[in-house]
């Protein structure tokens, strides 16, 4: 019990260390020509439009303001990219599902999501945001179908897990892992998370520390 113990404590001691650093905004990336050099690990973080994405980064590295927030959906546009110098490279992609955008944009959004998805095997893994109060979606389901076909590695993050009763929450990670437990790429353990209140925080710092 004692060596299980200390080997938690290992992981989440790197995922401090990781994320203790001084983060900055890289660049913002448009189109796969683009992108940087395939020479560090990235991970990268999805999910639907107003799902927390940029508040989780924020959490993540302990800056209010690294990553942007908003109330208007959508105004994550690019391939947004995240250093502290050597390691991993955290990339937010533009949020999905917000009917507001126009088909011109939406689908220009889609295509670089797919470009990057297909053409990038420094990518490690894809966090998949979603909102603990909603569970998955359908096009939370679709996006899932598109990371299967990649065959790009991905994890399931609930976001605003201190909204819920502990019940709800609870019937969520449920069905959430239920669903992926098929899934060719899908990691099985479902992560939850809140910005606001700090829980399992540390958790997916250790995550993305270890795949470093």
């Amino acid at each position: 019990m004692a060596r299980a113990a200390d080997g938690d404590f290992d992981r989440i001691e790197a995922g401090r260390r990781l994320f203790a650093r001084p983060w900055r905004f890289a660049l913002s990336v448009a189109s796969v020509a683009g992108l940087p050099p395939q020479d560090d690990v990235e991970v990268a973080f999805a999910g639907r439009s107003n799902v927390g994405k940029s508040s989780l980064i924020n959490a993540l590295v302990g800056q209010k303001d690294l990553a942007r927030t908003s109330n208007t959906p959508g105004r994550t546009r690019e391939l947004n990219y995240f250093t502290a110098g050597a390691g991993p490279a955290i990339v937010d992609m533009p949020g999905y599902g917000y009917a507001r955008a126009s088909k011109r944009a939406i689908g220009s959004w889609n295509r670089l999501i797919l470009d990057y998805l297909r053409g990038r095997p420094n990518l490690r893994r894809v966090y998949l945001l979603v909102d603990a109060r909603h569970g998955l979606k359908p096009n939370d389901l679709e996006t899932l179908d598109v990371l299967d076909q990649a065959a790009v590695s991905y994890q399931i993050v609930l976001t605003k897990c201190d909204q819920p009763k502990p019940e709800a929450l609870d019937k969520v990670v449920a069905e959430t892992a239920a669903a992926v437990a098929k899934r060719p790429a899908a990691h099985p353990q479902v992560l939850t998370t809140s910005a606001r209140s700090g829980v399992g925080i540390a958790e997916l710092r250790a995550e993305i520390a270890a795949l470093a």
